[in-house]
């Protein structure tokens, strides 16, 4: 099946309404980098160049010369079979910044003055010049994970589960956090009666438990979350990352930044008469309701393990019927969005009742017909996905945080591949600078080592703080992420009221970045078994599978899906609504679009 074997989430999405096009700049700020390590810096973008660190054209240029290690060298054969020289891979103690106990500190500071020089000069042969899209990137292959980092799990130390939580707006999902929070005992008492007052003062008494989410002033006077609010907590089995999504669609970005970090997902679905026909249908039955397209981002995302809590079972007195009906609509619609029944686990709960939230139910309306688990049991039940621990480095940056152990920005993200331990050197992209680890939190607490799966703050030195962004890339030196302003995508069209021309303006989304582009080009339409079109349409519409090219007015960072699924997953809105989802099937140079 063409896109669904290769994105595991495309073929058979559906729905969400399109309108008008965005009216963006036609003009593009940065030539693409492709296949090359090469990272300019955009026109609009101006970074201050303190850092003594910092990748600069002149280093970037140098692959031709002499090296100052005397390292030897080998010939790479690129895509115009032009063998160009490279020195031999960088070696592992580039990657950790190793100093001698014993030694002076005078010494030392030599010693880690050479090691920069050196990681510097290293990367400098990795790419030949700015503009030459034509050098091959270092192979996979060639990376040797150090000890380390393969470590077996340590003893004791609970595997880390980054559970999503989404769904329409006022279905309870914050609620439902907060009183999970509270149950495990992750909210204070005194924290606890903070909240009920103020919220009781505010006539909006019911939002205790809420605004242990819902922390801003805005988001508790409006009533609605609208960044993803992160928590932690602990079951049996798991650590568990909540990622608190916001419902409302005018924050549907939000959720597509952060939730692209879980690894499975809580769709919470409000039971009530009316509430859930609004989230499947719209206002009105006019539109898509967020539960919709909530479920088609969180299977697009990668999440193929759902559990589906059907909260305020109160307002309908615990009534089975109620719950049958939600099951056989609702899950009909999560199989057209390709989760199999079997990794869909349906949770019947009341959060402000505490009803089957971490123990059995106990009103005796439930309970005469329900003897299923409850959502702790339910969590407990989830699979961990695979962890890329041996692959190179790769954290895309979610957020810039200020550490509340030390007060300095930390860049805030889960760890796609790799790992990383206080003293390791990491690029910093797209600001192209080296930097080094030197404290790494996770849920507020510092610890030594963070892999593959871990969302983890981590403090840099050597580098500005006003140089690392959400939506960049921390990287291994060796192995930086391309990036590019001109993509070719495999999509899936959603619901779309107005067709997809060439010229048509959208917002791209891909891990924590959003940028303005356009469609540059519709290569063709794919059938289902992904075999492409003899002939390129004149435009797309609804539930179509096409290749298309698209050119970002800003370059970001963005890998093939083939290389990367993290940083290979895109979508692309116009008005307010999801038109399409796919993945990133080739990076191209400016001449090639």
């Amino acid at each position: 099946m063409f896109l669904l074997q290769l994105v595991e989430s495309v073929n058979g999405i559906s729905n969400n309404s399109g309108t008008s096009a965005l009216s963006n700049s036609d003009s593009t700020k940065m030539p693409a980098k492709t296949s090359t390590t090469n990272f300019d810096g955009d026109s609009e973008r101006k970074y201050a160049s303190t850092s003594h660190d910092k990748v600069n054209s002149t280093q970037l240029a140098s692959v031709g010369s002499s090296s100052s290690t005397g390292k030897k060298k080998q010939p790479v054969i690129f895509d115009n079979n032009v063998p160009i020289e490279r020195t031999t891979q960088l070696n592992a103690d580039h990657f950790q910044l190793k100093e001698d106990q014993g030694s002076s500190r005078a010494s030392s500071s030599a010693q880690n003055k050479g090691s920069m020089e050196t990681l510097s000069s290293d990367i400098s042969q990795l790419s030949i010049e700015r503009n030459n899209v034509n050098v091959a990137q270092p192979l996979p292959e060639e990376y040797k994970p150090e000890g380390w980092m393969l470590a077996d799990q340590e003893s004791g130390v609970l595997s880390q589960l980054n559970l999503a939580i989404v769904g329409h707006v006022d279905s309870g999902k914050s609620t439902l956090s907060g009183r999970l929070l509270h149950l495990l005992g992750k909210i204070s008492k005194r924290d606890m009666h903070k909240n009920e007052k103020e919220a009781k003062e505010k006539g909006k008494g019911s939002f205790a438990y809420a605004w242990a989410m819902d922390e801003s002033t805005e988001e508790r006077a409006r009533g609605i979350t609208m960044t993803v609010a992160v928590a932690y907590l602990e079951t049996k089995k798991y650590r568990v990352v909540l990622l608190d999504s916001p419902g409302h669609k005018d924050f549907v970005p939000n959720l597509i930044s952060g939730a692209t970090q879980a690894d499975a997902a809580i769709l919470v679905v409000d039971a009530s008469t009316g509430s859930f026909e609004s989230g499947m249908d719209g206002e009105g039955g006019k539109s898509v309701g967020q539960t919709k397209e909530h479920a088609q981002l969180i299977r697009s995302f990668g999440v193929e393990q759902l559990i589906v809590a059907v909260n305020k079972m109160d307002a309908i007195g615990y009534s089975k019927d109620r719950l049958e009906f939600i099951k056989v609509r609702l899950g009909s619609f999560l199989r057209s969005c390709n989760f199999r029944d079997s990794a869909v686990t349906w949770i019947p709960l009341s959060a402000v009742e505490n009803q089957n939230l971490i123990k059995s139910p106990s009103d005796a309306r439930f309970t005469s017909w329900y003897q299923g688990s409850c959502l702790l049991d339910a969590i407990d039940s989830l699979q961990l996905p695979s962890r890329d621990v041996s692959k190179p480095l790769i954290l895309p940056i979610c957020d810039v945080i200020k550490s509340q152990s030390t007060g300095q920005l930390a860049a805030f993200g889960k760890l796609e591949t790799g790992a990383i331990r206080n003293g390791s050197k990491v690029l910093v992209l797209p600001c192209e600078e080296v930097a080094t680890v030197k404290t790494i939190e996770r849920d507020s607490s510092s610890c030594s080592i963070a892999r593959a799966g871990d969302n983890v703050a981590v403090i840099l030195q050597g580098i500005d703080g006003s140089r690392i962004i959400p939506g960049g890339i921390l990287c291994h030196p060796g192995f930086p992420v391309p990036v590019a302003n001109y993509l070719e995508l495999k999509i899936r069209v959603l619901d779309i009221a107005i067709p997809i021309l060439i010229g048509y303006q959208v917002e791209f989304h891909i891990h924590h970045v959003k940028e303005a582009a356009r469609v540059t080009k519709i290569v063709a339409l794919l059938d289902k078994t992904g075999k492409p079109s003899k002939t390129a349409p004149r435009f797309l519409k609804s539930k179509q599978n096409a290749v298309v090219q698209v050119t970002l007015d800003q370059a970001v960072c963005v890998e093939e899906f083939s290389k990367c699924r993290a940083l290979g997953r895109a979508f692309l809105r116009s008005s307010g609504s999801t038109i399409a989802v796919g993945i990133v099937t080739k990076i191209m140079r400016q001449d090639q679009h």
